[in-house]
């Protein structure tokens, strides 16, 4: 099993959700988090006055899949997130050694 989390833009969530979907992920969990990569930040006016943005807002997505799914699962979040700017985002995959369902204590592929 592997975990995929993906840090996309915010108005590409619907995107890559119907993405996930449609790639047969059952569930997902999905966070607003503040960060920045190579844009650094940015200066903006308001009011006539500058203001520095170091952190953008974005949203990370973390489903849990079958080692099959990884490499589907990657190329349709690519797809749904991709600007062709920078600030897309990036997709980490990382193994997951077990599961366990608390209801019932399910464990393995099962608990998915």
């Amino acid at each position: 099993m592997k975990k995929v989390e993906a840090v996309i833009r915010s108005h590409k969530l619907e995107d890559v959700k119907l993405a996930l979907v449609g790639a047969g992920v059952i569930g997902m969990t999905v966070s607003e988090v503040r960060g920045f990569g190579r844009q650094k930040g940015q200066t903006t006016r308001y009011r006539g006055k500058e203001y520095k943005i170091d952190f953008f807002a974005k949203v990370r997505i973390e489903v849990v899949i079958d080692d099959e799914l990884v490499e589907q699962v990657v190329q349709e979040v690519s797809l749904a997130a991709r600007s062709g700017e920078i600030g897309d985002g990036k997709i980490f995959v990382s193994p997951v050694d077990d599961i366990i369902r608390i209801r019932t204590g399910e464990k393995g592929i099962t608990a998915i």
